[in-house]
């Protein structure tokens, strides 16, 4: 494997709060996941929703593969996505509680070259929590600036 392909959803921290994280795989089709190991795919407004007991991926943005002829996808379509019975259970009882969602937070090829999808149960963020974040991480970049400026 000559490339790292490491694609995350920076928005989705900022905001959701992630209470569990699970890895799926996904069904993909090969033009797909020829775009994939070019760097190709975009996680932003991407979510997971349950239909008939399976749980499939919406909003992932694959590009189309520049190489592909008619045999080209579409780069918004819905996919499935690859988890045992258990952890379907169990997200699917968790997503029926107000307030849950199931965010694609990361899409990665394993070591096998096999593309899978880091999801989480997750909580949306209230304002405040946005702000308390915010705040956080700018006293930290302070305090990173202060160190290397005392050195």
């Amino acid at each position: 494997m000559s490339q790292l392909i490491n694609i995350r959803n920076k928005k989705a921290s900022f905001n959701y709060l992630f209470l569990e994280k699970l890895t799926a795989g996904i069904m993909l089709t090969g033009t797909e996941i020829k775009s994939i190991r070019l760097g190709k795919a975009s996680l932003v407004d991407s979510y997971c929703h349950f239909v008939n007991n399976e749980l499939f991926v919406t909003g992932l943005h694959i590009s189309e593969y520049k190489w592909g002829s008619f045999y080209n996808h579409d780069p918004k379509r819905i996919r499935k996505l690859l988890l045992n019975r258990k952890e379907l259970n169990k997200l699917e009882r968790n997503t029926k509680e107000s307030g849950f969602a199931i965010i694609a937070t990361r899409l990665f090829l394993n070591e096998r070259g096999l593309a899978k999808l880091e999801i989480a149960l997750a909580r949306g963020k209230r304002e405040y929590d946005k702000r308390e974040d915010i705040k956080q991480k700018d006293a930290k970049r302070e305090m990173d600036r202060q160190k290397r400026f005392d050195q």
